[in-house]
């Protein structure tokens, strides 16, 4: 079977590139691992472990693909603002929304409901959807690729695009090259239950073993008590924490979180996932792109992988729009560099912030602890610092794409 564009992982950043190519003339085929079905929403059900902090600009691409009402359909929780401080010592920062004149710094909103608003207006494509297969084999042919399934099933196409997240199986089969580490930290993820109201505001404090986050969640019967954490601690500390009841669970975690919202009064299941960085050398091979976590990962610092994810579909989508207008190959480097000449400084600087960030924070020297108080305190006392701080939460600073920009006015 012939095809133009193959897709490979149909998660949060493989459908969004689809969508925004839905009108490109292009025979487009998305594969996923995993079912494709959008399931029925129950807006008390428990929230999804896995959580995403979506930026402004993220929210404006949506809102192009016509996903966005979806998402605010199911559920979303806008956050205003954002407070950090260092557990060791007295340095802290407070950012907020209104000092740049915007509604919102963000939404915290579930991984799964923006997938299944995104699947939702795929369903009115004619994009091809070809769900529970894996990739088994990359074969490179004359004039492209041939893509062999689990299922014994091939497609050859011109163009594939790794879509299919960090362990990605296209970059492997590809032998696109990465450099990585272990950052021996892992993450444990959960939502709770808060005595006192999380006042829309993303919390995050440095504890001693790492940043520890509490991001507000909102369901109808209950807007202001729950959140989302995500704890980042060395493996042994995590799995003693793994290991604790729910109420033990609970007692540590109001602890090292200062009570700043009172007790926990209730938490969800939980899951601990190792934490390691990973960036590959090229984005790009003739016939071939990396975009998402297939591209890059990054530490959960920020919440900003899956907003890197997204600027990666809708600059990709952008350049090969523009090529094909003027009758280029899509599939040679000439063009599909374009894309990686605009994507791979931005995401390279925003992983070296993080990976700083990281290890200020993790450092023990009393003059590190000293330096990164001072510079707190200064950097909440200059209002045009942290309104670049801001701006850049907000996803609006650097090289953006007409997708992430805001929907004109009708």
């Amino acid at each position: 079977m012939q095809t133009d564009l193959i897709i490979v992982g149909a998660g949060m950043v493989g459908s969004t590139l689809a969508l925004a190519l839905q009108h490109s003339g292009l025979a487009i085929t998305l594969i996923d691992g995993g079912s494709l079905d959008v399931q029925p929403f129950d807006t008390a059900s428990p929230f999804e472990p896995r959580v995403s902090a979506l930026s402004l600009a993220s929210q404006h691409i949506l809102q192009h693909l016509g996903a966005w009402s979806g998402v605010l359909a199911r559920r979303a929780s806008p956050y205003t603002n954002m407070q950090v401080w260092d557990g060791t010592g007295t340095g802290s920062i407070a950012f907020s929304a209104s000092s740049v004149h915007a509604e919102v710094l963000g939404h915290i909103v579930e991984n799964q409901v923006v997938q299944d608003a995104l699947l939702e207006q795929l369903e009115t494509t004619k994009v091809r959807l070809i769900s529970n297969a894996h990739l088994s084999a990359l074969t490179r042919l004359d004039n492209g690729w041939c893509v062999t399934l689990d299922n014994g099933q091939q497609l050859n196409t011109p163009l594939v695009v790794g879509a299919d997240g960090a362990r990605s199986a296209v970059r492997q089969l590809a032998g696109c090259a990465t450099r990585e580490w272990d950052y021996f930290h892992d993450a444990i993820v959960t939502s709770v239950r808060c005595q006192q109201p999380h006042q829309k505001t993303a919390w995050q404090r440095f504890t001693e073993y790492g940043p520890l986050a509490f991001l507000p969640l909102a369901r109808p019967e209950d807007p202001q008590h729950w959140c989302s954490i995500v704890w980042s601690c060395p493996p042994h500390e995590a799995q003693r924490l793994m290991a604790l009841t729910d109420e033990q669970f609970a007692a540590e975690l109001g602890r090292a979180f200062e009570f700043k919202l009172g007790g926990i009064e209730a938490v969800d299941p939980r899951l601990c996932l190792p934490l390691r960085q990973r960036h590959a050398k090229r984005y790009i091979q003739p016939g071939l792109a990396l975009i998402g976590d297939a591209a890059h990962t990054i530490h959960p610092l920020a919440g900003q992988g899956v907003n890197l994810g997204l600027l990666d579909a809708a600059v990709l989508a952008e350049v090969l729009l523009k090529a094909r207008s003027v009758g280029q190959n899509l599939a040679d480097t000439s063009v599909l560099g374009r894309f990686e000449r605009r994507r791979m400084p931005q995401n390279l600087s925003m992983m070296a912030a993080m990976e700083g960030l990281e290890r200020l924070f993790q450092s023990d020297s009393l003059t590190v602890r000293l330096l990164r108080n001072l510079g707190l305190k200064q950097v909440q006392q200059h209002a045009l610092a942290k309104a670049l701080f801001v701006r850049q939460a907000l996803g609006l600073s650097g090289d953006l794409p007409e997708l992430a920009q805001a929907p004109k006015a009708a």
